[in-house]
């Protein structure tokens, strides 16, 4: 499928940094074949969080897509266009490697004061909070599991595309509610 404005990537990362998030997404219990995200924000580009800050490039000069979110929000030219717009507006927001801590720390339930207001802050985001970010700003919530705004990691954004695998379990209890044998 062809990405449409608005829609976002997951992707690896290769190397020392790839292993490093994927070190903190398997602590945080969000283990993941993806390591980074990127909004499409039309005319052949993207906007992405880098560690120099965020950043509008060329889609051909991203790293190569695993899964697309295209057909798996109902996303209205409206709230399209203004993902595209709010993901524009946030190129230079630096980034943050203690957001990935202060992450780690909401899954062992730790959550102070200083760190909820410092996720909070705008100010600085890794790659899945900007996509978060511009889809909230847009209207948009893609958790609605009572996470703070930025508590999000490639790794939830990958729960929220892969395909649900249907067990055998869940086989039978279909097979159970339907009165078969």
């Amino acid at each position: 499928m062809t990405p449409q404005p608005g829609d976002f990537a997951l992707t690896k990362i290769r190397g020392l940094t790839g292993a490093f998030v994927s070190a903190g997404q398997a602590l945080v219990g969000d283990a993941a074949p993806v390591q980074h995200a990127y909004v499409y924000v039309g005319n052949g580009s993207i906007v992405q969080a880098e560690p120099g800050g965020a950043k509008k490039l060329r889609l051909d000069e991203a790293a190569e897509p695993v899964i697309w979110s295209t057909g798996r929000f109902d996303l209205s030219v409206p709230q399209r266009m203004r993902i595209c717009y709010e993901a524009r507006s946030l190129v230079g927001t630096p980034y943050s490697f203690l957001d990935y801590g202060s992450i780690a720390l909401a899954h062992y339930r730790i959550r102070p004061r200083w760190v909820r207001e410092f996720v909070a802050d705008t100010g600085h985001m890794i790659c899945s909070q900007l996509v978060d970010e511009v889809y909230l700003r847009a209207g948009v919530h893609l958790f609605d599991d009572g996470r703070l705004p930025g508590d999000v990691t490639p790794g939830d954004l990958w729960k929220l595309l892969r395909p649900k695998r249907v067990t055998s379990t869940d086989r039978e209890l279909r097979r159970l509610a339907h009165g078969v044998a």
